[in-house]
């Protein structure tokens, strides 16, 4: 039979997203999905870590990835906005000006 191992108790915290913050990060992938330039996305919750993945297609490496590591909030910023070669487009304390490069995508110019 199976050995029965305790719960552990003690244990650091998982990081995660706030309610709000969640609704931000999906409202934006939901518009990117209507606009035709995202199609899946990938959550993803660790120790000291909570991304967000958002793909172009679902069998590619993700465009974007939204990052919160609270424990750089001190220092670069608990947000990170990370592009498609891994490389950090954008970093801060707010999830607001974090995904304005993002949410400038959806913008069309509309003559009058």
């Amino acid at each position: 039979m199976g050995e029965i191992c305790p719960f552990p108790v003690g244990s650091s915290p998982q990081i995660g997203f706030t309610r709000a913050e969640l609704k931000r990060i999906v409202d934006v992938y939901g518009r990117m999905v209507s606009a035709g330039l995202w199609k899946d996305y990938a959550v993803e919750f660790g120790n000291d870590y909570a991304a967000f993945w958002a793909f172009r297609r679902t069998a590619e490496r993700p465009e974007t990835r939204i990052e919160k590591r609270p424990a750089l909030r001190g220092r670069q910023g608990q947000w990170a906005l990370i592009g498609e070669g891994g490389r950090v487009l954008r970093r801060g304390d707010e999830l607001g000006p974090l995904l304005a490069p993002v949410e400038r995508r959806l913008l069309k110019v509309v003559s009058a």
